[in-house]
């Protein structure tokens, strides 16, 4: 019998606020923004981009494409994700 795989969504495992905030908190750690971009579109699609979008103020399409691997997003879409997600934008010195 041949095993069956799936591709891995992280958004499948992102159920509680601590997940979410870890998650991102792990996918900052490196200072990509391509990598951080696809993270809060995998944020995003875990509690329904519809709906995320809408809180945001962006189309559902453009989030898409914003927070895909191609996608650059402005800050004003960042900001607005977080918003909708009741999350924010903070600064810390980095450790030495």
């Amino acid at each position: 019998m041949a095993i069956r795989t799936k591709p891995f969504d992280p958004a499948d495992f992102l159920q509680t606020e601590e997940d979410i905030i870890a998650y991102l908190d792990a996918a900052m750690e490196d200072n990509d923004p391509v990598f951080i971009a696809r993270a809060l579109g995998d944020v995003a699609r875990s509690k329904g981009m519809s709906d995320i979008a809408r809180k945001a103020k962006v189309g559902r399409q453009a989030l898409y494409n914003a927070l895909s691997e191609n996608g650059n997003p402005t800050l004003e879409t960042l900001v607005g994700v977080l918003k909708a997600l009741g999350l924010q934008l903070t600064v810390q010195k980095r450790a030495a």
